[in-house]
């Protein structure tokens, strides 16, 4: 075999697990998740899953930046094609609340995870908090984009903004496991459309 080939199939095999211990992690939290438990999951032995990740804080880690990728390929990527300005920040808003539907079954990795280290400092902290600022600037900078349109008005805080968004998505998240999925949607877009009025310039 080629280390190519190899190199190709270590990779498959990591992605494989990080799959299966994302689906593990949304049901049962990051804390909830050991080398044991997934290798048993992936039918692997203990030693081979710590052959792709040292430790289980690094397979917590990975599991944060996969979550992350998988955020923004569904939410932010796909509304980066809309216009800047307001089509992209609907784009933004639209996909964030259907996410809620794809994560609706397990549950949201990143408020589990905020709710499981919020007051615990170290390295998987440090991690989460640096997805949510990354989140939160993007989020801001879609707002600015707006402003600069003429589609905001001038003195609209971004980082404001963005907090109240964010405040909606979280309110979506919550009600959608309640009350159902469609219901909590319809809400959380009419509140959207309630703030961008209360901003807009028309």
């Amino acid at each position: 075999m080629s280390t190519s080939t190899a190199g190709g199939k270590g990779a498959s095999t990591r992605e494989t697990i990080l799959g299966r211990a994302y689906t593990h992690a949304c049901v049962n939290g990051l804390e909830g998740l050991t080398i044991g438990t997934l290798a048993e999951q992936v039918g692997m032995s203990k030693s081979g899953v710590f052959a792709h990740f040292g430790s289980r804080e690094d397979l917590q880690l990975a599991v944060l930046d996969h979550a992350g990728d998988r955020f923004v390929a569904h939410v932010l990527l796909p509304a980066l094609k809309a216009r800047r300005g307001l089509p992209r920040l609907r784009a933004i808003v639209a996909a964030w609340i259907d996410w809620v539907r794809h994560s609706s079954d397990g549950g949201c990795l990143f408020l589990a995870a905020a709710s499981e280290y919020d007051d615990r400092p170290g390295p998987l902290r440090d991690r989460l908090l640096a997805h949510e600022t990354r989140w939160r600037a993007e989020l801001a900078r879609a707002i600015r984009l707006a402003v600069d349109s003429g589609e905001l008005r001038a003195d609209t805080d971004a980082e404001q903004f963005a907090f109240e968004i964010y405040g909606l998505a979280l309110a979506v998240h919550h009600d959608a496991g309640l009350f159902g999925y469609e219901a909590s949607a319809k809400r959380g877009q009419t509140a959207f459309e309630r703030l961008i009025r209360s901003a807009s310039n028309h």
